[in-house]
């Protein structure tokens, strides 16, 4: 086992545990802002349809059922205004973070192959490659990168941590590049729908792909949209002939999407309403914890997509956790994203009503 976890860092997480404690300490308790994790109850119809289809005593098939199926071609054409989606085009699979993890792997990756990813970034694109024996490459903009050996470009747009959306014409320009040089893109698009300051674009858009799917996937997931984060419930849509490759792949491996969860997504990607009332918790709690931080002499950059705010005070960021802490406030050091985030916080915008404004308090103090 030691021959594995030796390519892995340290769990980033782990560092946090003290700046917990103090925040935990706190006579009123703690605000956590820091991982992300939905807090609001998963909506009443997914629930139904998660309990109706709970007597499923038989293996489910790692492609989905076809109603799984129409949903997810049905979903990608209204909502990223994908055109010509078939089944070929879509695979389900068990939260993103398993796919990004296991990625450069299933695709055959090994010592000698890049990865490349933003340099602020989900930690798990870099985990992805180490576990592949891959080199990995951090970029500010990909198109400067060196093509030679890159077999993987991972894009991530809204941006974790930073909330950055790339334009369609940003998209279509690395895009563009991309297939010159015969480098497959995945694009992480997971906060797609959480857009407040701008209208997050997929690659998968006409304007971006020129309609063709050829070299692209998009990935998508319901733990922040749906409120879906236990039940692991996420899918991959784009070039087939990659994710003809991957089912194959993911059916020898078992990665199999519980029957329940299928049937869960089918009705969560059926409605919009829950989609527009999540969002509006969120644009609450968003305005409130924006105003306090400003307020308490924060600087805010980009967020104008995705669940946090990227913070900073132009000091050490766990100086800033360290600040937080005291107040009963725990958020996430940006250096947990990549180096260049050594001054910034990851602040979630993920507690009840009640949490932040208990923040809102402290931060007034």
């Amino acid at each position: 086992m030691s021959a594995v976890t030796d390519r892995l860092p340290a769990f980033p997480w782990d560092k946090l545990e003290p700046f917990n404690a103090t925040a935990a300490a706190h006579p009123d308790g703690i605000v956590d802002l820091s991982v992300g994790t939905p807090v609001d109850p998963v909506p009443e119809l997914i629930q139904k349809a998660l309990v109706a289809a709970a007597d499923s005593p038989g293996y489910p098939t790692v492609w989905g059922t076809p109603e799984l199926r129409d949903a997810l071609t049905g979903w990608v054409e209204r909502r990223l205004g994908a055109r010509g989606v078939t089944h070929r085009h879509v695979l389900p699979i068990v939260g993103s973070k398993e796919l990004v993890a296991w990625l450069p792997t299933q695709l055959g990756l090994g010592p000698g192959d890049k990865v490349a990813y933003p340099r602020l970034a989900y930690p798990t694109y870099e985990v992805g490659a180490r576990l592949a024996r891959a080199d990995h490459v951090a970029y500010d903009d990909p198109t400067d990168l060196d093509p030679t050996d890159l077999k993987l470009l991972w894009l991530n747009t809204p941006s974790n941590p930073t909330g950055r959306v790339l334009s369609a014409a940003e998209l279509a320009r690395i895009v563009a590049w991309a297939r010159e040089h015969g480098i497959l893109v995945f694009s992480d698009e997971c906060y797609l729908e959480l857009g407040w300051e701008a209208d997050p674009v997929s690659v998968l858009h006409p304007d971006v792909c020129g309609g063709s799917y050829e070299g692209i996937v998009s990935v998508h997931s319901l733990s922040k949209r749906s409120n879906l984060a236990g039940y692991r419930a996420a899918f991959l849509a784009g070039d087939p002939a990659v994710l003809g490759d991957l089912l194959q792949i993911r059916k020898h491996g078992g990665m199999m999407t519980s029957a329940p969860t299928q049937a869960a997504v089918v009705a969560a990607l059926s409605d919009d309403d829950h989609v527009r009332e999540q969002r509006e918790r969120y644009t609450v709690r968003r305005t409130a914890l924006r105003e306090a931080l400003l307020a308490h002499g924060f600087r805010i950059e980009h967020s104008e997509a995705s669940l946090y705010l990227w913070a900073t005070r132009d000091e050490s960021c766990w100086a800033t956790v360290a600040h937080l802490a005291d107040l009963g406030i725990l958020v996430a050091p940006g250096d947990f994203y990549g180096p260049a985030g050594e001054n910034f916080v990851r602040v979630a915008l993920t507690a009840t009503d009640e949490r932040v404004a208990a923040a809102v308090a402290r931060l007034a103090r």
